[in-house]
């Protein structure tokens, strides 16, 4: 029996956002995934290697290759490969185009978050980074917060401009400083090693939703902002110890572990405390996340044969 390939156009027909983290929720109500990670690098450039095995729902593999002077090149910053195998008898079940898994899973990672901790009525959206993330979200976001208002925010106000471009009723913010302060949900999509976003722009009632910063040596934002935040994270075992948006302020005092309020294996806790509560999320994404997107793509695949 032949093995089957998705791939992305036939992959994004089938799905959608709300659906997807729907099935995202499920995945985390099935016992903890087994995770196993390898990291590395070589200056700036990381090679990724995660496997997850959720018990009822079967195991990934992707091994992701990020290179960012690629784009400079004209080649993709990321590429890469996933399988996903049989929970019943490790069998591959079906090999699924890298860009539709990450795509769909990186964004919808965070939408399943900001769903839960993002403020009632939530209408002004700002996204800070114009890159292949950047218009992911604007396509989650704009399914999971009909009618609100996207603005993107970039160093380089040109690609800003030419992404907007692309979505109407998106805009472009020139300043970072006073975009943030007026956003309801700040979501940051950067290459960025140092922070970009400060806890002094933030006003209550903000949710603050990151997903750039992938290595230790890299944050989005600084102290003050994790500081003043209720502290989320999609899972303990991705972010703690794998992340400097967690680790460094861990390490250095700033939060304690028990300043982590809760990650998605424990959804119930992922509720505002009240209107005025800043709410912070590390998106620290994770095969166990590959592997429920990915399950649940081919379980779309299946169905519409």
């Amino acid at each position: 029996m032949s093995v089957p390939f998705i791939g992305f156009d036939e992959g994004e027909a089938l799905i959608d956002w709300i659906g997807l983290t729907q099935a995202l929720a499920a995945g985390h109500r099935l016992p903890r995934a087994e995770i196993g990670d390898t990291f590395l690098y070589r200056g700036k450039d990381t090679l990724l290697s995660r496997a997850a095995w959720i018990d009822g729902l079967g195991m990934a593999v992707k091994t992701a290759t990020v290179f960012p002077g690629n784009p400079a090149q004209g080649v993709p910053m990321v590429n890469g490969a996933v399988c996903l195998y049989s929970d019943r008898d490790g069998t591959l079940e079906a090999l699924i185009d890298f860009h539709l898994i990450t795509k769909w899973k990186t964004a919808g990672d965070s939408l399943l978050a900001a769903l839960r901790l993002a403020p009632e009525g939530a209408r002004h959206i700002l996204i800070l980074g114009a890159g292949t993330v950047g218009a992911s979200l604007i396509e989650a976001f704009g399914a999971g917060f009909p009618g609100a208002r996207i603005r993107v925010w970039n160093r380089s106000a040109d690609k800003a401009e030419q992404l907007a471009a692309r979505y109407p009723g998106t805009d472009v913010a020139r300043d970072l400083e006073t975009a943030v302060r007026e956003a309801d949900i700040i979501l940051t999509a950067t290459m960025s090693s140092d922070p970009v976003i400060r806890g002094e722009w933030l006003r209550p009632g903000q949710h603050l939703n990151l997903i750039g910063a992938y290595r230790p040596d890299m944050r989005e934002a600084d102290d003050d902002a994790i500081a003043r935040a209720t502290v989320y994270v999609d899972s303990f075992a991705t972010t703690i110890g794998h992340i400097g948006e967690i680790e460094t302020p861990l390490k250095t005092g700033v939060i304690a572990r028990e300043d982590i309020r809760a990650d998605f294996y424990d959804l119930a806790r992922f509720a505002r405390g009240g209107p005025d509560e800043i709410t912070f999320f590390k998106n620290g994404g994770g095969a166990h996340l590959d592997l429920m997107t990915g399950a649940h793509v081919l379980a779309k695949w299946k169905a519409a044969r």
